[in-house]
Parts: C-alpha cells; sequence; structure tokens
C-alpha cells in the first residue's frame, strides 16, 4: 500500500484523483451516517461524526488547490480512482454488516440502522487510523503542500467514540467487530487493488496490491 501511495503522490492528476477520491468517500460516509438518524433520538456524538466527515469531504476537495490541475469541481467518475469500486465500497459494506447484524441480533428498522452505524464506523475509522498516516508520510516525504494531519487527530477520535459507544451497545462486541472488520477488509482489497490496476494499465507502473 505504502508503494502506490508513494507513486499516487508523485504524480499531480493522480494525486487529484486519489484526493477526489478520499473526497468522495468521507462524503458518502457523512451521508450514511445522516441516513441512520432516529428523527428524534440523535445524539450530540452522531451529529459530530456526521459533520466532521462532512467538513473532511470539503477540505480534502480543498487540497485539490494546491495541485496544478483542473477539472475537478465535482465527484466525474473520470475524477476518481477505481471508480466503480469507489462508488458502491460503502454501500456494500453497509448492506453486508445490516445483513450479519440482523441475523446476529434479531434487529430491523431504526434499531437496525442504528446498530450498523455503530459497527460500520468503526471499522472505517479503523481502516483510516490505517490509511491516513501512510498517505502523510507520503506527503511529508514529497514535501507536498497538501496535508492531512488534521483528519488523522479527528478520526482517531471518532475511533475512541465508536469503542465506547459499542461496549455500551453489547458486551461481546468484539466478537461482532472483528465480523465486520473481516467485510471490510474484503471489499478494501478488492478496491485497492482495483486501484493499483488502473494506474498499471494507466501509467505502465506495476503496483504493488493491497496485503
Amino acid at each position: 500500500m505504502k508503494t502506490i501511495i508513494d507513486r499516487i503522490v508523485r504524480d499531480d492528476v493522480l494525486h487529484a484523483k486519489w484526493l477526489n477520491t478520499l473526497s468522495f468517500m468521507e462524503n458518502a460516509g457523512a451521508r450514511k451516517i445522516s441516513a441512520c438518524e432516529d428523527r428524534f433520538k440523535t445524539n450530540i456524538m452522531q451529529l459530530k461524526h456526521a459533520a466532521e466527515e462532512h467538513r473532511h469531504a470539503y477540505y480534502l476537495k480543498k487540497q485539490l488547490y494546491k495541485l496544478d490541475v483542473t477539472g475537478f469541481q465535482y465527484y466525474a467518475a473520470d475524477t476518481l480512482l477505481a471508480s466503480n469500486h469507489t462508488q458502491h465500497y460503502l454501500h456494500a459494506l453497509d448492506i453486508q454488516a445490516c445483513r450479519y447484524l440482523k441475523k446476529q441480533f434479531q434487529l430491523d428498522g431504526n434499531a437496525l440502522k442504528h446498530a450498523a452505524y455503530l459497527f460500520v464506523t468503526y471499522a472505517i475509522e479503523v481502516r483510516a487510523d490505517e490509511l491516513y498516516p501512510i498517505y502523510q508520510e507520503a506527503l511529508t516525504k514529497h514535501h507536498s503542500k497538501v496535508m492531512v494531519k488534521s483528519i488523522i487527530l479527528e478520526e482517531e477520535g471518532h475511533l475512541e467514540e465508536m469503542i465506547t459507544s459499542l461496549k455500551e451497545f453489547d458486551e461481546q462486541w468484539e466478537v461482532h467487530a472483528a465480523a465486520i472488520l473481516a467485510l471490510e477488509k474484503e471489499l478494501f482489497q478488492h478496491w485497492f487493488s482495483a486501484i493499483a490496476l488502473e494506474i498499471e494499465k494507466a501509467y505502465g507502473h506495476i503496483a504493488e496490491v493491497a496485503s
């Protein structure tokens, strides 16, 4: 993964697509969180998460202005890396997580949405806790004007909050979280492998796939 991200950061067009892809996914996450809100029982943590994910999407989009590129105003398919995988990644994880949680806890309706919010958000924060520091390392290495340190700090805070909420949700939360993490890992590997293949085809660069 480090090899691929390093390659991305060294090319402004690839880097712009990467930033736009991350922005798209942060925005999709924020919309998913909002969709899970109960009309009357939404708490401050959930509002905070939705707001911060929207801000991350905006922040990443704004970083594009630090690169010598144009044409990234929107999330058009040709401005994203591995567009099909990117567009379906979070939705697929949400569906798979809901199936698992419905079976394990016999939940439906708002209760299922809330459980999915907890576990899916946890899985995404675990992934962000790995991905963003690797990205920042590459940015620092290449003296890029782009920075994601503020996102790293906020994602770390989100992860701690999700763990606290999951402990309150179920005593055996770690068992179920491990199952959701396994679902996310498979989707992530498909997504990142698709990115590596796209880079290889477009630039003749043999990219290392995610391990």
